[in-house]
């Protein structure tokens, strides 16, 4: 399966590169044009991963913080726009940039030779090193890359850190999670020996518990140069993002910066619960509307492919069969890639939200599809068979003899599908929508709490789905009873 998704990934990408000039910005910078015009400078991150970026309550509100915050904020004013901060998961920037969602990407990202083949990017504006953390009885165990032959070692998926594990840690087995708080867990459970971590990012980790430490383990590439991607061929964005940075390092800003965000990292609290309450609350609000979207126009959706599969026109069949046969063949995380980033190809700018509605429910009605299906295949072919010889037509018999048969075969899978896709909802938080698993990760990020409430962190949604489960169960119980 994780071959299949790569492949498919591959192929995206590919597809992304054959972006028209005008998303690319080719002959002249229209993407600096386009943010002076509309006097917005739209900026990617990936708000887990303190200090450099995460959320914080300021004055009472929820807000996005770190001293990449702070940098975007400079350039913004230094540009004379309003800064609008887009949150994503760290592997959906690039694609964001790509496709024009966003204008730069400012998530502690580090150049690379890969990624100077699809992006390009400013002056460095922080350097830093590779650290290992590990539990703190292990901190005299691993001094060197060696150590760690055969035990399983963390870093976040796509970035230097993970490149660093496959290939300076020799014989380690690289574990690859999106995000930085689940590798912490993991660490703590067990699960993983050691993870690879920027310096201030482990720092502040190493501040916060008494059960990690810093492994004094050295890389031979493991200074990390951090600059600010951008689309290519943009000139001008890139001389006045330039033009901020270099004021950043004259005047030393970024001490300041970073002196803001580790205030806000280790804040005073409230009760956990009445902290971040709130945000289970809006997750749960999101993971259940995706869920009823979904199965709503799957249904409408679904029940066409299906009466085209069940149709004699060979065009209609085949054109059903192909589609529930691509959509149930391929990982729901590739058709959400698509819909989000190939609609930006095609002049379309749909927000997160409802780019995940319709790729849930394009993916749902593949499934609805069968059920629908099924159901009517399931009535006895001797029912439309005495419908059309008392003189109704094929419609009438239809809706009249074998749609209202069919329901009470159609509604316990139905339900099923609707506690199916409230477990799959998680998918879309990769490209930003704040759903219930999305929610927990901002958590997870901005209390810094991990070995006291990481646990019941991950047990929150399981307990939400769990819920959903047996609220569906009930409800599925009492309609098989009410139409049986």
């Amino acid at each position: 399966m994780k071959k299949k998704v790569g492949a498919l990934l591959t192929v995206l990408l590919m597809l992304l590169n054959l972006l028209p000039a005008k998303a690319q910005g080719a002959e002249k910078d229209e993407i600096y044009e386009r943010i002076q015009q509309s006097g917005e400078l739209v900026v990617g991150l990936s708000a887990d991963y303190a200090p450099y970026e995460f959320h914080a309550d300021v004055d009472g509100k929820d807000k996005i913080v770190g001293f990449d915050v702070s940098i975007a904020e400079k350039i913004a004013k230094d540009m004379g726009v309003k800064l609008k901060i887009e949150e994503l998961g760290f592997d959906a920037l690039l694609g964001a940039l790509k496709t024009g969602k966003i204008d730069l990407v400012i998530s502690g990202m580090s150049i690379t030779e890969e990624r100077l083949k699809e992006v390009d990017f400013s002056d460095p504006y922080f350097v830093v090193q590779q650290k290992v953390l590990v539990r703190k009885d292990d901190k005299n165990k691993f001094k060197t890359t060696a150590d760690f032959d055969g035990l399983a070692v963390g870093a976040q998926k796509q970035t230097t850190q993970e490149d660093l594990v496959k290939n300076e840690m020799t014989g380690a087995e690289p574990t690859s999670l999106q995000k930085v708080p689940d590798l912490i867990n993991n660490l703590l459970n067990k699960k993983v020996e050691a993870v690879v971590l920027e310096q201030p990012v482990a720092e502040a980790y190493v501040q916060q518990s008494d059960n990690v430490a810093l492994a004094p383990v050295k890389f031979e590439q493991g200074e990390k140069v951090t600059a600010i991607a951008m689309s290519k061929n943009t000139p001008e964005l890139k001389k006045h993002v330039n033009e901020s940075i270099k004021t950043i390092n004259d005047k030393d800003l970024l001490k300041g910066y970073q002196k803001e965000a580790n205030e806000l990292m280790f804040q005073d609290e409230q009760s956990f619960l009445q902290k971040y309450g709130p945000y289970y609350l809006n997750g749960a609000k999101y993971t259940i509307l995706l869920a009823f979207v979904g199965v709503l126009f799957g249904l409408i959706f679904g029940s066409l492919l299906a009466l085209m599969k069940l149709s004699k026109s060979k065009l209609l069949k085949a054109l059903a069969v192909v589609y529930i046969e691509y959509v149930r063949g391929t990982p729901l995380l590739v058709q959400i890639f698509i819909v989000y980033f190939g609609t930006g190809v095609l002049g379309l700018d749909l927000s997160k939200l409802l780019a995940g509605c319709i790729a849930v429910s394009l993916n749902s009605a593949a499934y609805v599809a069968e059920i629908v299906r099924a159901g009517i295949n399931a009535v006895n072919k001797g029912q439309m068979e005495a419908a059309r010889s008392l003189g109704m037509n094929q419609k009438e018999a239809m809706r009249f003899i074998i749609f209202p048969q069919a329901i009470k075969n159609i509604l316990p899978a139905l339900g099923n599908e609707f506690v199916t896709i409230i477990k799959e909802s998680s998918v879309v938080s990769v490209i930003g929508v704040s759903e219930l698993i999305f929610q927990t990760g901002v958590v997870q990020g901005a209390s810094f709490k991990i070995q006291r409430t990481g646990s019941r962190l991950q047990a929150i949604p399981a307990i939400c789905a769990g819920l959903a489960d047996l609220f569906c169960t009930d409800l599925l119980h009492f309609s098989s009873i009410r139409f049986c």
